[in-house]
């Protein structure tokens, strides 16, 4: 059995197709005639230009505009011209031939990407592959893979796929695929969950493992695949697929049902989002707000700071297309893991803990105040909730909240309408602030819960680090205690309190949060309907005595037995 990232959720038997990567061998060479090397460039990027035009205007009617933007990205790598002055600056300076010229450049922003600590960002330099080795097959005249000429069932396997890839294949006979290398947040896995076939990714040898046309299992439900499978391991997995479609079906009937549970309380499912292109999704799972924009996204697609207008017209659509749903939005939250390569910030030997979100916007309040009078003027297009990130003390707040309505003063002395009932809420994510709860309680309209920092400031250890990740513990009863103490405060002061961190989806911890009284559960899209399904098998007076239960516990491990053991 082979194990890999779960990317889209589901289960497939077929043949396995085997992807070879495209043999683009590129040799350095001395060229005398320049201008004739740049011409073949230049012919080259004009080729590819429209053939990302046909696969972009391809995919747009497929699977709509989000994902026909991926190729926008690729075409705007193409025509970047910083980018390619400095491959022509290497054929000049050098002689050297266009396709290493190419390969080079390519390669140091390939290289440069790679090594960012954002996953997101990492993800990124796939782009950059793909679209640069469509122009090196067209100077190098090797012929690339059409996925689109498939007309049997296959599951695909491959080291990568590219959006190239992805965009021509046909679910008809694609039925899933498995990779090598990539995560949750690449290209080909968000293709995947938009085509809804099951794929797996990151698993570092199928590609090895797998001949031509050998039968393959694929359960990205679990993450596993199995070679060559038994006629038992068949029809096991034959009646695992019909269950989960069947579960799928029944789930896609709570889309637009109220999130209640067993007792006859309502609780709020709300998303997080990215960008407005995550907007589709939210609307199609049916949620009830939107508890996380995460900003950050708008600054990092660019080579620069996005305007007042650009970041206006950003919030504006989600505000709009929620209509009149609640839409928690995030100010700028850079730093830690999350780098901008126009904002040149300090080398710090522990960035987590150092110059980023409310420290940085506080500090620059240029750009602060971009982003809030673009949040201020979105404001009347539907039920805005800002919110600040990073908070460690009251002092930080009331002057983000002091500045926030010098802002809006400024605004109305323009003749600008801004909304008179924006709730200005916190982020909670850093121990001082839970512990301080009851003080915040009394000068904020809401809090928020982020779960992934909480978590690893409270047991001082780097989510990102393999060697610590074992304290990565949403359940352990410490912070179970820390969740109660920021609960008890708000609602004391009849304030509302979400969670916006990975926890909030998670089927252990939901029901105790159900019992620590969350107001507000914000997740991935496609988490939604499973939470509003197991919410509405849950008591919340039932899971109050579990959450007593498990606050008196030693460990996660305990905690983890006894929601198991009570919920059966």
């Amino acid at each position: 059995m082979i194990k890999g990232i779960s990317a889209s959720q589901g289960i497939a038997i077929a043949k396995a197709y085997r992807l070879e990567e495209i043999n683009l061998n590129v040799t350095k060479r001395h060229v005398e005639d320049i201008e004739k090397e740049i011409i073949i460039l230049e012919e080259a990027i004009n080729k590819s230009v429209a053939d990302l035009t046909i696969l972009r205007d391809q995919t747009l009617k497929k699977l709509g505009k989000d994902k026909a933007d991926i190729f926008d990205a690729h075409l705007l790598v193409i025509k970047d011209p910083e980018f390619m002055s400095q491959v022509i600056d290497k054929v000049r300076s050098e002689k050297v031939n266009a396709d290493y010229a190419l390969k080079e450049v390519r390669d140091m922003f390939v290289l440069m990407f790679e090594a960012m600590d954002n996953e997101y960002m990492r993800e990124r330099s796939a782009d950059i592959k793909d679209a640069t080795n469509r122009i090196l097959a067209k100077i190098l005249k090797v012929k690339t893979n059409d996925l689109s000429l498939i007309n049997e069932a296959v599951i695909i396997v491959a080291n990568d796929l590219t959006p190239s890839d992805t965009a021509q294949m046909s679910k008809t006979y694609v039925k899933g695929f498995a990779t090598n290398i990539g995560g949750r947040t690449s290209h080909s896995a968000i293709m995947a969950r938009s085509l809804e076939i099951p794929a797996i990714v990151g698993t570092k040898t199928i590609l090895e493992a797998v001949k031509d046309g050998e039968i393959i299992i694929l359960d990205a439900v679990d993450g596993n695949i199995i070679v060559n499978p038994t006629d038992k391991e068949i029809t096991a997995y034959q009646e695992k697929k019909q269950a989960y479609e069947a579960e799928k079906a029944e789930l896609k009937l709570l889309i637009d049902q109220p999130t209640v549970t067993k007792d006859g309380v309502n609780i709020d499912i709300a998303a997080n989002i990215g960008s407005p292109k995550d907007l589709n999704s939210v609307l199609e799972y049916g949620a009830e707000g939107i508890g996380l924009f995460r900003t950050e996204f708008l600054y990092m697609d660019k080579d620069d700071f996005p305007t007042e207008i650009e970041q206006f017209e950003a919030y504006k659509s989600v505000l709009e297309g929620m209509k009149g749903k609640p839409v928690v939005i995030r100010t700028l939250d850079i730093g830690g893991d999350k780098e901008l390569p126009y904002l040149k910030l300090p080398k710090e030997m522990n960035p987590f803990l150092g110059y980023r979100a409310i420290r940085l916007c506080l500090d620059r309040k240029d750009i602060f105040k971009t982003q809030l009078r673009a949040l201020l003027r979105a404001s009347i297009y539907g039920n805005l909730r800002i919110m600040f990130p990073m908070i460690a003390t009251i002092d930080e707040f009331v002057e983000a909240k002091i500045f926030l309505n010098q802002v809006k003063k400024e605004l109305k002395q323009e003749a600008v309408a801004v909304s008179d009932t924006i709730q200005v809420g916190m982020m909670v994510e850093i121990p001082s602030a839970a512990l301080l709860a009851d003080n915040f309680a009394k000068i904020v309209d809401f809090f928020s819960i982020g779960t992934n920092d909480l978590i690893q400031y409270t047991f001082a250890a780097d989510r990102m680090n393999q060697h610590v990740s074992y304290l990565y513990q949403p359940y352990n009863p410490s912070l179970l205690r820390l969740i109660k103490m920021v609960i008890d405060a708000a609602h004391k002061e009849n304030k509302w309190v979400g969670m916006c961190g990975e926890m909030a989806g998670d089927e252990i911890a939901a029901p105790l949060l159900l019992g620590l009284g969350l107001d507000e559960f914000s997740m991935s899209a496609t988490s939604i309907l499973g939470v509003r399904k197991l919410m509405s098998q849950l008591s919340k007076k039932e899971m109050e005595s579990l959450v007593n239960e498990a606050l008196n516990k030693n460990n996660v491990t305990e905690v983890v037995e006894l929601v198991k053991r009570r919920l059966g």
